[in-house]
């Protein structure tokens, strides 16, 4: 059994992973990146849209090529990378250490031992299983993230009449996709009564190729024996189903894009504690876990909208690495938790002594709201914001000039707040 002694282990190559590991690498520690797939990029391999880059780059860039400029810096760098390779134990050493073991048919068992752990393990669909759809278990019923892999990468058409369930992203950029390759999309059903992903992507998606977006609606049944026949769809009144409105549509494949679950099994088998708002792990403002020198960033941590937030954070967590391997902490934190009309906030504690950003999702649709945030129940800072939906996450910057007025206290607890205004 080989055996890497390390500064850092990063476990996922995705955009997280690759950010976190080149700039842990810059600062002259060593650093080693496990990827489960054959080659680093996650699933922006099969992103074969444009839209990534805006913020990272300043230009717009397929999901390949936002992939291949983190490849290259990874080439360019220290990094020690184990692609093929999958972390499936973590223990805790007296000393503080980790130990970790990676399985590979190319490299065999690796064991790791590493003063700090990084987790960049992304994310996972929900399947039909998750959402319970009644009816019966015909073939033609995907993830909107499989076809997508099979559209983009294994050149399969997965069927020719498509019935999409939800309207997260990647099923809204689906819905487009088999449409181009001379599918049939018939309607996109969404259970909220508001669309779950980017407004741009409502647009250039749907409204652009005149696809049916059902908001309130779900698939009541699926029908079919070796093939999926037709779906019932299904309106919400008051959110119960009015099934003397239900209506069936005929269709052959049935796409679920109903959310996404971060991959978390090693945070569990660890006892890293979990957020139940985002089923990633709950952070301290340096992005550390439960476990002293366990830092969480990306979509493992909590589900994001964009890319560039993604390789955001875990640049920022690997900043925080450096300063923890440094002998570097906080002298203070304060706990900051959502309000009104926020579903969670992340990180859930931060430095008042430093510039910080947190990502919250709010609750409302709004197109005049209020964003607060308040110590002790005062309002320290508050700022317009033009539009809001549960879809779309907020970025907020906070800087210690907000706290100058405010007597801080080891019991002081920080609020946002978001209040939809007429």
């Amino acid at each position: 059994m080989r055996t890497e002694q390390i500064d850092a282990l990063v476990i996922g190559g995705g955009a997280a992973g690759m950010s976190a590991a080149a700039t842990i690498s810059a600062a002259d520690f060593s650093t080693a990146l496990v990827e489960r797939e054959d080659e680093l990029g996650g699933v922006l391999l099969q992103c074969i849209h444009n839209g990534f880059g805006l913020h990272e780059f300043k230009e717009e860039l397929t999901g390949p090529e936002y992939a291949e400029r983190w490849v290259r810096k990874i080439e360019q760098s220290e990094v020690k990378t184990f692609c093929g390779t999958t972390v499936m134990e973590m223990n805790l050493l007296e000393d503080g250490r980790k130990e970790c073991f990676g399985y590979s048919p190319q490299h065999g068992v690796i064991k790791f031992v590493t003063r700090t752990v990084v987790l960049t393990m992304g994310c996972r669909e929900r399947n039909r299983g998750n959402v319970m759809i009644p009816g019966t278990r015909p073939a033609g019923v995907y993830t909107a993230g499989l076809a997508q892999r099979l559209v983009n990468m294994n050149g399969y058409i997965p069927g020719k009449e498509v019935v999409i369930v939800g309207s997260g992203d990647i099923g809204l950029i689906m819905a487009r996709r088999m449409q181009w390759v001379g599918s049939k999309v018939h309607a996109v059903v969404e259970i909220q009564p508001y669309p779950s992903g980017l407004t741009r992507n409502i647009s250039q998606c749907l409204n652009d190729f005149k696809i049916p977006l059902y908001l309130s609606h779900v698939v009541s049944k699926i029908y079919g024996k070796e093939r999926v026949e037709a779906v019932d769809i299904t309106p919400l009144k008051n959110g119960v189903p009015d099934h003397e409105q239900t209506f069936q549509i005929k269709c052959d494949t049935l796409l679920l894009s109903v959310g996404l679950i971060p991959e978390n099994e090693l945070s569990k088998q660890v006892g890293i504690e979990l957020n139940p708002l985002t089923n990633g792990p709950t952070v301290d403002s340096m992005l550390m876990t439960s476990i002293e020198g366990v830092f969480s960033a990306g979509n493992v941590l909590h589900v994001h909208d964009l890319v560039d937030f993604v390789s955001a954070e875990a640049r920022l967590a690997g900043e925080n690495v450096i300063d923890y391997l440094k002998g570097v902490k906080p002298d203070r934190e304060l706990p900051i938790k959502p309000g009104a009309n926020i579903r969670y906030i992340n990180p859930t504690r931060i430095n008042p002594d430093v510039n910080s950003e947190i990502y919250m999702r709010p609750l409302v649709v709004s197109n005049n709201a209020r964003l607060k945030i308040m110590v002790n129940g005062e309002v320290v800072k508050q700022q317009k914001k033009p539009h809001v939906q549960p879809s779309e996450m907020i970025k907020l910057k906070i800087s210690p000039k907000f706290f100058k007025d405010v007597e801080l206290t080891p019991d002081s607890r920080v609020e946002v707040t978001l209040q939809d205004e007429p």
